[in-house]
């Protein structure tokens, strides 16, 4: 059965500044009793920057890393506070974000409050289903998809450290220019009583690619950018501004006890196509047991499928949820590609015009 697609109220800008001092003291009360954590999604790879490390580490300007900008912005918020902060990473970067982390003398945050858990990974397979292998005897796996950060997290062992947490921030590296740790968007859901939320970036034309907030079926949700109708991407309201406007930010807070919830859930995974490098087999095909082993090949073109879990399917599971309309110029600032659009040049230039 097709599922019914509704809208989703947005608090605007104009409406949240009306109430931002109450909506900051909110936030901070919450803040200084312990009520918030923070995450950080940092399982990628620098790959599509042309740069072999982990993403958060790549120099967006000489001497500062993508790393070192969001504790910059976490400043700007919390001034000198620490609170929990859990890192996620991969089996493919763990190793080289905490010895980052180590020579950067943890970008003078407590230490004690910061802890690395890694995100647990799936095994690739080739189009027809069949496993991939990276070597003789091991599987070609990659992370799981960021709708596992909790789950995971609990797998580590970190349960009890979210003892009195009642919110967590969960933020993807990608950002330079994301507030983090934000009392004024804590306040927001805490006084209109919501128990999830996300910072939303207004779309700037109806064909612009990107998820945005909805109700599927009367629940909270995000339909992404190729789901979309016509009629849907250019619907406009009374005042003129896009019904299906609210375009989602990775810059998530979620009820911690709705969370604890979900780890048992079956969320859906997603076939993703991919280019997937893997062992080739001496006749070229891909190597399977038994077979005598050729060469690692990196395909120009994809060549299989990642399995991954969403964040923006685990929406799904809150009974409310809050977009929360942000100033583009000033907090968003995605880094996908080297150069060009949504880049490391673009993120460089509007860190400059923020004064950052």
């Amino acid at each position: 059965m097709r599922a019914e697609i509704s809208p989703m109220p947005t608090l605007r800008l104009e409406e949240y500044n009306k109430k931002r001092e109450s909506y900051r003291e909110a936030g901070l009360r919450a803040i200084d009793n312990g009520e918030l954590a923070l995450l950080l999604l940092a399982g990628g790879m620098g790959t599509r920057l042309g740069y072999d490390g982990p993403k958060g580490t790549f120099p967006i300007e000489p001497g500062r890393s993508i790393f070192s900008c969001l504790f910059d912005n976490l400043r700007d918020e919390l001034g000198e506070r620490s609170i929990p902060f859990f890192i996620m990473t991969s089996d493919k970067n763990d190793q080289a974000t905490r010895d980052f982390f180590q020579e950067k003398d943890y970008f003078g945050y407590d230490r004690d409050q910061i802890r690395f858990y890694k995100q647990e990974m799936a095994q690739a397979t080739d189009l027809d289903g069949q496993a991939l292998y990276e070597s003789e005897g091991h599987p070609a796996v990659s992370p799981n998809g960021n709708g596992g950060f909790f789950r995971s997290l609990i797998s580590a062992g970190y349960g009890d450290c979210l003892s009195g947490v009642r919110w967590l921030n969960v933020f993807g590296v990608d950002n330079v220019l994301a507030r983090i740790g934000d009392p004024g968007f804590l306040g927001s859901l805490i006084c209109e009583g919501k128990s999830a939320g996300v910072k939303a970036v207004m779309k700037v034309s109806p064909d612009e690619k990107v998820g945005v907030v909805c109700k599927k079926n009367g629940r909270p949700s995000v339909i992404d950018y190729t789901q979309m109708t016509e009629e849907m991407c250019n619907e406009r309201d009374a005042d003129g501004n896009l019904v299906y406007g609210a375009g989602v930010s990775v810059n998530y807070l979620f009820d911690t006890s709705i969370l604890l919830n979900t780890i048992n859930d079956g969320l859906p995974v997603h076939k993703v196509k991919k280019k997937i490098p893997y062992l080739a087999a001496s006749d070229g095909r891909p190597w399977r047991p038994g077979m005598e082993p050729g060469v690692l090949v990196d395909p120009s073109e994809p060549n299989g499928y990642k399995y991954e879990i969403m964040i923006t399917d685990l929406i799904e599971n809150f009974p409310d949820f809050l977009p929360v309309e942000v100033e583009r110029e000033r907090e968003f600032a995605p880094v996908k590609n080297l150069h060009g659009v949504d880049s490391a040049d673009s993120a460089l230039a509007l860190l400059k015009r923020n004064g950052k």
